[in-house]
C-alpha cells in the first residue's frame, strides 16, 4: 500500500503565511516565490524540484496566541499547506519534520481547520471505485467517532449519502462514465465547477472526475501533531489499497458493540500490523469505547458470554 502516491493539504492558523513560508524554505532548503494570486499562494521549490505551497483558505477561523490567550487574527493567519506528490516511505520523515517546525513556531489548528488527503487515481478501476464507496459507507459511524470530526466541519465533510450508496449497489456501474452520472445525480450546478457541492463528503470523487484524477479523503480534523498526521496518511493509504485489491466490497454496516475491538480487527485486516504502526493504531482507538483486545470487553465478560451460549471471536 506504500507504493501509491498521495498529496496532503493541512489547514492551520497561529502564524502568518509569510512566517510559514520562511520556516518551510529554511527546512526544505528551497526557494520561495509569490504567485500574486487571489489566494496569496507562496511556492517553495525544493532542491529535488518539487513544489510545496502555502496559501489562504477562506474557511479558516484566523487566530493567534497573545500573552497566553488565543485571540482573533487577520487573514494573514489563514494558512493551508499543500504538499507536492509524496511517497510514504521516502517522504514521511520530511513531512513530519516540517509539521513539527510549524507547530514549534506557534502554528496550531482550531475546529475550523481540516486535513485533506489526495490519493493517486491512476490505478483505479470502476470496480475499485465502487469498492471505495462501500468501504467508507460501511464504516461511516466508526470512522466519524474515531476521527472526532468536529460539528463545525460537517458541512465540508458529510457522511456518504445513503441514496448514493443504494444507487451504486443497485446499478452496479461498470464504467467510469456510469459512476460519474450516479455521483452527480441530484445536483443542478455544472459538474465542471471546481467547488462543486458534491465534493464536501468524507470520500470526494469530484476530484477524480473533474480535478487532478485523485480520490480525496476529507474526514480528518486539522492538527499539527505529526504522529496524528502520520496515522491519517497510513489510514488513507490502507483504505485505498483495500479498494484497489479487494475483489469486491459490499455495503454492510459494521457491528459496533465494542468499538475498539471492531476498529482493531479492521485495521489489522487492512495492514496496521506490528510495532511500526502501534502509535497509528493508538491514535485511531483513542476516542472509541470498549476493549481492543476482547470483543466482549474483558476476559471475564468473554467467559460469561460463553457460559450464556455465545462464542468468543
Amino acid at each position: 500500500m506504500f507504493t501509491n502516491h498521495f498529496g496532503i493539504e493541512i489547514e492551520f492558523t497561529g502564524i502568518t503565511r509569510q512566517k510559514a513560508v520562511e520556516i518551510a524554505a529554511a527546512y526544505l532548503n528551497g526557494q520561495g516565490r509569490s504567485l500574486g494570486d487571489y489566494y496569496d499562494t507562496q511556492r517553495i521549490t525544493a532542491p529535488d524540484g518539487r513544489v510545496w505551497k502555502f496559501m489562504s483558505d477562506g474557511s479558516i477561523d484566523c487566530q493567534r496566541k497573545a500573552q497566553g490567550s488565543i485571540i482573533q487574527a487577520n487573514r494573514k493567519y489563514s494558512v493551508e499547506l499543500v504538499s507536492p506528490v509524496l511517497l510514504y516511505r521516502e517522504d514521511i520523515d520530511t513531512l513530519q519534520g516540517l509539521v513539527r517546525r510549524l507547530r514549534k513556531a506557534g502554528g496550531f489548528a482550531n475546529p475550523s481547520c481540516g486535513i485533506h488527503i489526495h490519493l493517486d487515481g491512476s490505478n483505479h478501476t470502476p470496480r475499485s471505485i465502487r469498492n471505495f464507496v462501500n468501504i467508507i459507507a460501511s464504516h461511516n459511524d466508526l470512522f466519524y467517532k474515531a476521527l472526532q470530526i468536529k460539528p463545525e466541519r460537517m458541512r465540508y465533510c458529510k457522511k456518504m449519502d445513503a441514496w448514493l450508496v443504494q444507487r451504486m449497489n443497485q446499478a452496479k456501474p461498470t464504467t467510469f462514465a456510469d459512476i460519474e452520472s450516479i455521483w452527480y445525480e441530484g445536483y443542478r450546478e455544472s459538474r465542471n465547477q471546481h467547488y462543486h457541492n458534491s465534493r464536501y463528503h468524507f470520500l470526494n470523487l469530484h476530484s477524480f472526475f473533474h480535478g487532478h484524477h485523485t480520490v480525496e479523503l476529507r474526514g480528518f480534523n486539522g492538527t499539527l501533531h505529526a504522529g496524528k498526521i502520520r496515522a491519517y496518511i497510513v489510514l488513507a493509504l490502507a483504505l485505498n489499497h483495500q479498494a484497489l485489491t479487494q475483489k469486491s466490497a459490499r455495503y454492510q454496516k459494521v457491528q459496533e458493540e465494542n468499538e475498539r475491538f471492531a476498529m482493531r480487527t479492521y485495521l489489522n485486516r487492512i495492514g496496521f500490523i506490528g510495532d511500526e504502526f502501534k502509535n497509528c493504531r493508538e491514535h485511531l482507538y483513542q476516542h472509541l469505547s470498549g476493549n481492543a483486545a476482547w470483543r466482549y470487553g474483558s476476559r471475564e465478560n468473554v467467559r460469561s458470554h460463553i457460559r450464556n451460549g455465545g462464542h468468543h471471536e
